[in-house]
């Protein structure tokens, strides 16, 4: 007997559950079904695939080797599926998308909102975790598309160009070095500063530039998000350094204060992965090519990626042109 897809899809809910019960209701069997293709499987394997701690079952060794294995096998099976399913001219379907933390809060909702407008059908599921994350759930073809703000250091994984952003270094209006005229290094490497967790692409980007002109710099906290951070700035905890596209509404507001280094100047590529084998659907395809167009409108500055109603316009203006094609 040969291993089938419904055994490593029975695996893969009891790996992801860490029980019968609850991978019988993911992958709609009775309880004894699920125990059954499981027995099934480890008996093919010629071994235990989990660890049994009372009701409780943990991947072991052998298990864990094979997670990897079933999730590549099930995804591409469902892309296959997807591509062979799509009607003539027809947008539709369901894309899994994750997102660092600076493009999934900032960025992506408005993208997402003003292309569903257009394509009712198709629908983008998203996540947001940091950089590296995203990273590994498209190595591990947990995630369809990814856009991070780090770099990509999976050979498994694509990388294709998309914003460009600007790091802007911030205090609280009142901050003593609000009201200098021109810093220097040592203000800089005297001032307390709070930043995002390792992990982060922001974090990553800004120690590796920021090392090349300080000689140390005093971390004196670390947060897992781009809002904690600015509130702990407003409050005068410290300096940090945040992508333009999370503080506009602050430095509007006079909330929080930007420090010009003339000898710093912070840029950096913000990316859409996916993995190199990755089957292109046409669902796929069309959120990309949408995305390509932000990017050429926001970079000679057409378009504002703080206005749905600009990118529900610019997705109407193209579609009218391809149609007329």
């Amino acid at each position: 007997m040969a291993i089938t897809l419904r055994q490593l899809e029975i695996f893969l809910a009891v790996a992801e559950t860490g029980h019968v019960t609850a991978a019988s209701r993911r992958v709609f069997l009775t309880q004894s079904a699920v125990s059954m293709a499981l027995a099934e499987l480890e008996n093919l394997l010629n071994g235990p695939l989990f660890d049994r701690h009372g009701k409780r079952l943990v991947l072991n060794d052998r298990g864990r080797l094979l997670l990897p294995y079933a999730r590549e096998i099930i995804s591409k099976v469902k892309s296959v599926e997807a591509l062979l399913a799509e009607k003539e001219g027809v947008v539709a379907g369901e894309l899994h998308v994750g997102a660092s933390s600076t493009i999934g809060n900032y960025v992506l909702p408005y993208v997402i909102s003003a292309f569903n407008k257009q394509y009712p059908q198709a629908h983008i599921n998203m996540i947001v975790a940091n950089s590296r994350q995203i990273e590994q759930a498209i190595e591990d073809s947990n995630i369809d598309l990814g856009f991070i703000e780090g770099l990509v250091h999976s050979s498994k994984v694509d990388s294709i160009p998309w914003l460009t952003d600007k790091l802007s270094i911030v205090c609280a209006p009142d901050h003593p070095l609000a009201q200098k005229a021109k810093l220097d290094k040592k203000d800089l490497e005297q001032a307390p500063w709070i930043m995002r967790e390792e992990g982060s692409g922001t974090a990553e980007i800004f120690k590796s530039q920021i090392s090349k002109y300080l000689d140390r710099i005093h971390i004196i906290m670390e947060l897992g998000h781009t809002e904690a951070i600015k509130k702990a700035v407003e409050a005068g905890m410290g300096l940090s350094c945040l992508s333009t596209l999370t503080i506009a509404r602050e430095l509007e507001q006079g909330w929080l204060k930007e420090l010009n280094v003339a000898e710093l100047k912070i840029t950096r590529q913000l990316l859409i992965i996916l993995r190199k084998d990755k089957i292109r659907t046409r669902l796929l395809n069309k959120f990309m090519d949408f995305c390509e167009l932000i990017s050429t409108y926001y970079a000679s500055g057409e378009v504002s990626l703080n206005s749905p109603a600009e990118l529900a316009d610019l997705l109407d203006r193209e579609v009218l042109k391809e149609r007329a094609a």
